[in-house]
């Protein structure tokens, strides 16, 4: 069905039907969103898509709410909002139209769904309630500031803040998918130069990229540092032990911290050496050698280290 219409709730609007949009006015272009809760707009028909009201879930007439009774569930039985709905049904073709290559539609369908719909979807539905002083930082909360102020008194003000909203919201999934087909393009180098580093210590990057998931992937444990160029230098970078927190396989050598130029270079005894992060997490060198050099001095202090703490165990 291509739709003339793509009907949603009027008044207020919230995360689901906006992101809901995105989708389908990217796959369906020259259909016109209409916001009513008029009965003539929100009954089925071959002209339209409802979402977000209407009070069904039918896919086979083209309506995808999530408010009425025995509304529908996830195979864990977590609940869909009407963005997790819109994108279980037209998620792979909304990728495949982001020009996403075909043997990747399928494994980001269901990571774009895990990381970005479910949280939306359980927001939605109170079942998830952000809370601390990023609660309000949430992309739905973000989002909901856009909607016009209490005593505003245009009568079009609600459609106008919708469609503002909506070129925001746009901009959020293009930039995550954009950013996921990235991570899978990254994969496949961050592999091959995995097999090239064989048992090392140190991989070698052809340019900065997302690792640590191919890394985790490939289970290559042994790695400890990366070395890729950036615009003017080298950088030499440590690998997180999880995707969430600091922790660090191995730290960077605790006598650089926050050292740069001569001074780095006189503790180092490299040449080159130009930087390294009070944090020790990443530095930096002037060229490829003094990058490689640095790394593998820096493996060298933290395998002593480990030595020296199952001695001491």
């Amino acid at each position: 069905m291509i739709p003339d219409f793509l009907v949603t709730h009027s008044g207020g609007f919230h995360a689901d039907e906006l992101l809901s949009s995105v989708i389908l006015t990217r796959l369906f272009p020259q259909a016109r969103i209409v916001r009513s809760r008029a009965p003539e707009w929100i009954t089925p028909g071959e002209d339209r898509i409802i979402y977000d009201v209407g009070g069904a879930y039918d896919p086979a007439a083209g309506i995808f709410d999530h408010h009425q009774r025995g509304a529908p569930l996830r195979d864990d039985g977590q609940p869909y909002s009407s963005f997790g709905l819109i994108w279980k049904h037209y998620g792979r073709d909304y990728l495949a139209a982001s020009d996403l290559p075909e043997a990747h539609v399928e494994a980001m369908h269901g990571s774009f769904d895990a990381g970005f719909v479910l949280p939306v979807d359980l927001t939605d539905n109170g079942a998830l309630s952000p809370s601390g002083p990023l609660a309000g930082l949430t992309l739905p909360a973000l989002l909901e500031t856009l909607k016009p102020v209490f005593d505003e008194t245009d009568p079009e003000a609600d459609d106008r803040a919708f469609h503002a909203a909506l070129a925001i919201a746009r901009s959020f999934i293009e930039a995550r998918i954009a950013q996921s087909a990235a991570k899978l393009r990254a994969e496949a180098i961050v592999h091959r130069a995995i097999e090239a580093a064989g048992q090392g210590r140190v991989l070698e990057l052809p340019r900065g990229m997302p690792f640590r998931p191919a890394i985790v992937k490939a289970g290559a444990d042994q790695l400890l540092f990366v070395v890729h160029p950036r615009e003017k230098d080298w950088c030499v970078t440590g690998i997180r032990r999880a995707e969430d927190g600091f922790e660090l396989r191995a730290d960077l050598p605790a006598a650089w911290a926050g050292l740069t130029n001569g001074a780095l270079e006189a503790v180092c005894g490299i040449e080159g050496a130009s930087f390294c992060h009070n944090g020790r997490f990443i530095a930096a060198a002037r060229t490829r050698e003094a990058a490689l050099a640095m790394a593998e001095l820096a493996v060298k202090e933290a395998l002593s280290i480990g030595a020296q703490s199952n001695g001491g165990s």
